[in-house]
C-alpha cells in the first residue's frame, strides 16, 4: 500500500491466512478519500461509504478465497477495520456516546 492516512488519529494494519491477504490502513480525522481493492463488489461499495460519509480515509487491499466463498474476505476485513479503529482512536478522547440523528437517503429516512 503506497499511501497512508495524514498524520494523527491513524492506524494500520496487515493479516495474512490461508484464506487471506489484507493490508488496511485508516485515518479518523480524515476527508472521505478511499482506495478500496477487493474481489467482493459490494463490500468495496459499503466500504466507500462508511469512509464518505464518515469522512475517514480508509485504504484497502485485499484478496481472498472468493472462489469458495466472499464470508472470509467479509469476516478479515472486519477483523481489521476494528483493529485500526480501536487503535486509531487511542485513549477515546473527545467521542460522544450517544446521538440522534434522522437522514434522508434515496425514498427512506434513515
Amino acid at each position: 500500500m503506497s499511501e497512508q492516512p495524514a498524520a494523527g488519529r491513524s492506524a494500520s494494519v496487515s493479516r495474512k491466512t490461508n484464506e487471506t491477504d489484507i493490508q488496511l490502513a485508516l485515518g479518523v480525522d480524515g476527508t472521505g478519500q478511499v482506495s478500496i481493492e477487493t474481489d467482493v463488489p459490494f463490500l468495496n461499495h459499503m466500504l466507500d461509504l462508511f469512509a464518505k460519509h464518515g469522512q475517514f480515509d480508509l485504504r484497502v487491499e485485499a484478496r481472498g478465497d472468493v472462489d469458495i466463498d466472499d464470508h472470509h474476505t467479509v469476516e478479515d476485513i472486519g477483523i481489521c477495520l476494528g483493529q485500526t479503529l480501536r487503535e486509531a482512536l487511542g485513549d477515546k478522547a473527545g467521542i460522544k456516546r450517544y446521538a440522534s440523528v434522522f437522514v434522508p437517503m434515496d425514498e427512506a429516512l434513515a
